[in-house]
């Protein structure tokens, strides 16, 4: 990684830049995983703009956003568990980077961020849900601590298992 990095709290106005980074990450990451019609309409800009508008404006979540040579590049978002059963559990809601600079290090910068932050918010552990197709993320997961649950559930015509990792 020879490029400045920067990690930021995500604000009002970010919502574009997002919506892109989440977009381009899922037509690179999802096109052999998730069927395409249901990737098409997940991946398109207008509506994943206004998810995050509301998100920026009601939302409790913690987002970032990487900042590659002063440019977005990563985004990254956590939260208390949504799973009834995993109170007292922090969710990583989502992690995404642009293709063109995957492998360098990015990623692992943001989720450290993240990780960091959640055990100074005071959770014992983190969960994520990833799609059981994606190996590459789960490589990824894996190399950061997080170890496969074994819960599945299906999830945009795919399937997710629950990875989790103690802090």
């Amino acid at each position: 990684m020879n490029h400045t990095a920067d990690i930021r709290s995500v604000r009002p106005g970010d919502a574009p830049q997002l919506a892109h980074i989440q977009t381009e990450s899922w037509k690179a990451a999802f096109r052999e995983i998730i069927p395409a019609d249901i990737l098409s309409e997940y991946t398109d800009p207008e509506p994943v703009t206004r998810m995050y508008e509301h998100l920026l404006t009601h939302g409790s979540a913690h987002g970032y956003i990487l900042e590659r040579d002063g440019a977005p590049h990563g985004i990254a978002w956590w939260d208390a568990a949504r799973e009834p059963d995993m109170a007292g559990t922090a969710e990583l809601i989502c992690i995404h980077s642009l293709p063109a600079h995957w492998h360098q290090g990015y990623g692992k910068l943001l989720l450290e961020k993240v990780l960091r932050d959640v055990k100074s918010a005071g959770y014992p552990s983190i969960l994520l849900w990833v799609f059981d197709a994606n190996l590459p993320a789960i490589r990824f997961y894996r190399s950061l601590g997080f170890t496969a649950s074994g819960r599945k559930r299906p999830s945009f015509g795919s399937v997710e298992e629950m990875y989790t990792k103690a802090l």
